[in-house]
């Protein structure tokens, strides 16, 4: 890729003629742990950026999700600490209008300083996987569905979370009321303000559902035929979510189980395959009919440990996987059937597509996509079978699963799978396992209220 991109260059002198009120830009670049780092710009900076790069530190992308540099990666003193350079990308600068100053926000990729994607950027390595589907001569065509938690804000930041107070009155929601429409009327101001602002981004968001728990709420993108473009959109989108509900005197959470009796939080990701026509390649009556879906689906089920890494990246990810709670237990498929891990919806002809279920909204959209695709290709690739169909629950026909249950069982799944090495790259394979060790270890180490609620006055 050589830099800069004509591209890139002329939208920003663009939105800077259409938009001379704008005084700031946030630079925006999604680590590993898919935390959103970067910086703000001043108007007289944004035309460096998109001529020239900005430089950012290397280490930036050896966080844990807590900020700390994870040395053992080599992306630290190693090298010095030396800088690369994040080059804008194009179709992502967008306002931002929440900001109490006039502001835009552009996603960034980290490269090399000689123009090389630097490969422990997680943008990157989705990029990596895709071309993967060239030589096939197919185009993934993605969507990223989020599920969260819209919380009082102050019993959540106090590590108490309950639901909030409505918006229009003084209602609480706090029953397992799926889809009730009152829910979504009570918070009818905030979602007012999340459809409008995303209009105003660019984003295309569609359906609203309040799902299966007090104050658990969905969001569904429109699926794009640029499975980069849908892994951006998911990143602004968590954005977007949680600025609105600051904004509401609200907080909102991704994370993949923050109650204990309701259900957790995913991000389901719905993919097909369209050829040079644009054309679903997974187009049939019925899936059983169509044998490229099978082998993707297949795909999908021999590769779902290897990932799992990826699709529940931490501690608070495995807390979600319990039977009868609509997040998946084992590599198994169906159709318009909701306890399996890849299920195929109830459509048919061109809507046919897949729906991955297995990642909590706590996962980097850039890895679960660069995940989904490789399974997906692994599967085409080598012609596999994924077996029957499940029928009815799924639950209580797996005697025992094949997916790792924890974070540890997790990690070395994904370390020592050749398939996650053949496609993200043997060094991000590393990289990212690594700052999974060391959150491990640091977050073991630290006691919580629970080693005093079981062990002060037992042992």
């Amino acid at each position: 890729m050589h830099f800069p991109q004509d591209e890139a260059v002329a939208e920003a002198r663009a939105f800077l003629d259409a938009h001379p009120e704008t005084e700031s830009f946030h630079l925006i670049l999604t680590d590993l742990c898919g935390v959103q780092r970067g910086k703000h710009l001043r108007r007289a900076e944004l035309m460096g950026a998109y001529e020239a790069g900005r430089f950012l530190p290397g280490s930036i992308l050896s966080l844990d999700v807590t900020g700390a540099d994870v040395v053992e990666t080599g992306l630290v003193w190693s090298d010095g600490d030396a800088d690369r350079l994040a080059w804008p990308v194009p179709g992502t600068l967008v306002p931002v209008p929440w900001a109490q100053s006039r502001a835009a926000q552009f996603v960034v990729s980290m490269h090399e300083l000689d123009g090389t994607p630097a490969i422990a950027d997680p943008r990157n390595v989705l990029a990596h996987v895709l071309e993967r589907f060239r030589p096939l001569g197919l185009t993934p065509v993605a969507a990223v569905e989020l599920e969260f938690y819209l919380m009082d804000r102050d019993a959540a930041l106090a590590g108490k979370p309950r639901p909030p107070q409505a918006l229009i009155n003084a209602a609480r929601p706090e029953h397992l009321q799926a889809y009730l429409l009152q829910d979504l009327d009570d918070f009818a101001p905030f979602f007012r303000d999340l459809y409008a602002m995303a209009e105003a981004q660019g984003l295309p968001a569609l359906t609203l559902i309040s799902e299966y728990a007090p104050g658990q709420m969905e969001v569904v993108l429109r699926h794009r035929a640029d499975a980069l473009r849908a892994a951006d959109e998911g990143i602004m989108l968590k954005r977007l979510v949680r600025a609105v509900a600051e904004r509401h005197g609200l907080a909102a959470s991704f994370m993949a189980k923050p109650y204990s009796q309701f259900s957790g939080c995913g991000m389901h990701i719905h993919v097909s395959l369209a050829d040079a026509g644009g054309n679903n390649v997974f187009a049939a009556d019925r899936a059983e009919d169509n044998p490229l879906l099978l082998n993707a689906i297949a795909g999908l089920k021999a590769t779902m440990a290897d990932g799992m890494l990826a699709f529940a990246p931490n501690a608070n990810s495995y807390r979600r996987f319990r039977r009868m709670s609509y997040a998946p237990i084992a590599p198994s498929w169906g159709v318009n059937n909701r306890t399996v891990s890849v299920r195929v919806p109830a459509s048919k002809g061109p809507a046919m597509h897949i729906e991955h279920r297995p990642s909590g909204a706590d996962a980097n959209p850039y890895l679960v996509l660069a995940c989904v695709l490789a399974g997906l290709h692994h599967g085409i690739s080598r012609k596999l079978d994924p077996g029957p169909a499940v029928q009815g629950n799924g639950y209580e026909q797996q005697a025992e699963t094949a997916m790792p249950t924890n974070w540890l069982a997790a990690i070395e799944a994904f370390r020592n799978s050749a398939v996650m090495r053949d496609y993200l790259g043997d060094r991000l394979v590393d990289v990212f396992a690594t700052i999974k060790d060391a959150e491990v270890d640091r977050f073991n180490a630290e006691p919580t209220e629970r080693d005093f609620t079981w062990y002060l006055r037992t042992m």
